[in-house]
C-alpha cells in the first residue's frame, strides 16, 4: 500500500434541500441519492464512495436536521445526530446568504459539539453574483471557527475538485475501506426504490409525498429483462387516488420516469409494475416503519 494514501468518512449536513445528495451525486458522477424541491427527501443514511490515486472519501449522505415532526422525522434527525460522531470530516452544506435563521442556528449547537473539522461549503453560487459571496461567507465564518471554507454549485460542478483537494488535507492516512469500483453500499432494491420515491416527490403535491414509501416486492432477473414489482404505500385512501391519477395516468407517469433510471443503473431492461396501497398513519408505527426500511433501533 502507498504510505502517502489516504482515507476516510465524511459527513453532509444541513438543513432540507441544501443541496446534499445533488453534491454527492456530482462528486461521485453516479446518481444514488434520490432529489427534489420538496424538504427531507433523503430519509436514511447513504454511503457512497469517491476513489482517486490520492486517497479514497466515504460520504455520508445524511437526512436534512429538521424538527422532528412524527416517529419518521424522530428516525431521520437521530440519523444525522449520530453521523456527526463517527466521522473524520464534517462538510457543512448552507446556502448563499447573510440570513442565520433558526434552524441553522441548532446545527451550529450541533457543530460545536463534534470533534471532527469541519468545512463550511456554500452550495448553489450559480445563483448569487461574485461580489455578494464573501459577505455570506463572512456572516457563517464569524459563527463558528471552520477548517476550511469552499463555495460551490453542486448543480454546475463549480469547484467541487477544490473541495475533494480540501477533504484530503484532512483526512488520516490508510488503506481504502472499499474496492475502487464500489460505489455505494446501498442494496440495489433500495436504490430502486428510491428512484421510485423520487418520481412521487416531484410529480405529487406537498401533503402527499411526506406521507409516501416505497417497496420492492420482487426483483427478478431474466435474461433479457428484469421484472420488477413495486409497491407504493401513501397514508389516506384520498392519497391512493391521486397517486394513480385519473384513468390510472399519474402511475403511469411515475413508473414511464423511473423505468429509464432504473434501466441505467440495471444496465438491463426493466418491466416495472407498481401497486399503491394504503397504511393509515405508518410514519408513527415502529412496525410499519422497520417493514419499510428505517428501523430506529439501528442509531440506538
Amino acid at each position: 500500500m502507498d504510505e502517502n494514501y489516504k482515507s476516510g468518512f465524511v459527513a453532509l449536513i444541513g438543513r432540507p434541500n441544501v443541496g446534499k445528495s445533488t453534491l454527492m451525486n456530482c462528486i461521485i458522477g453516479q446518481k444514488i441519492a434520490i432529489t427534489s424541491k420538496k424538504p427531507q427527501t433523503t430519509r436514511n443514511r447513504i454511503q457512497t464512495v469517491y476513489t482517486s490515486d490520492e486517497g479514497q472519501i466515504v460520504f455520508v449522505d445524511t437526512p436534512g436536521i429538521h424538527k422532528a415532526k412524527n416517529k419518521l422525522g424522530d428516525y431521520m434527525v437521530n440519523v444525522a445526530q449520530h453521523s456527526l460522531q463517527e466521522v473524520d470530516v464534517v462538510l457543512w452544506l448552507v446556502e448563499p446568504t447573510d440570513y442565520i435563521g433558526a434552524g441553522e442556528r441548532h446545527i451550529i449547537d450541533e457543530l460545536k459539539k463534534v470533534k471532527a473539522p469541519v468545512i463550511l461549503v456554500v452550495n448553489k453560487i450559480d445563483t448569487v453574483k461574485k461580489e455578494q459571496l464573501l459577505g455570506y461567507i463572512d456572516a457563517y465564518r464569524s459563527q463558528l471557527d471552520f477548517a476550511e471554507i469552499v463555495p460551490v454549485s453542486a448543480l454546475k460542478n463549480d469547484n467541487t475538485q477544490v473541495l475533494i483537494e480540501q477533504i484530503m488535507k484532512y483526512l488520516p492516512y490508510g488503506p481504502a475501506f472499499y474496492d475502487e469500483d464500489t460505489v455505494t453500499d446501498q442494496p440495489t432494491r433500495q436504490i430502486v426504490a428510491e428512484l421510485v420515491r423520487e418520481k412521487v416527490l416531484q410529480n405529487l403535491d406537498e401533503e402527499i409525498p411526506h406521507g409516501v414509501a416505497v417497496v420492492i416486492e420482487q426483483m427478478k432477473y431474466g435474461r433479457k429483462i428484469v421484472d420488477i414489482d413495486a409497491t407504493i404505500i401513501c397514508e389516506r385512501e384520498s392519497h391512493k387516488g391521486i397517486i394513480i391519477g385519473k384513468g390510472g395516468q399519474m402511475l403511469k407517469k411515475i413508473g414511464s420516469l423511473a423505468r429509464p433510471e432504473i434501466e441505467d443503473l440495471l444496465e438491463q431492461h426493466v418491466n416495472l409494475r407498481l401497486w399503491v396501497k394504503v397504511k393509515k398513519d405508518w410514519r408513527d408505527s415502529d412496525f410499519l416503519m422497520k417493514n419499510f426500511g428505517y428501523d430506529a433501533r439501528e442509531n440506538e
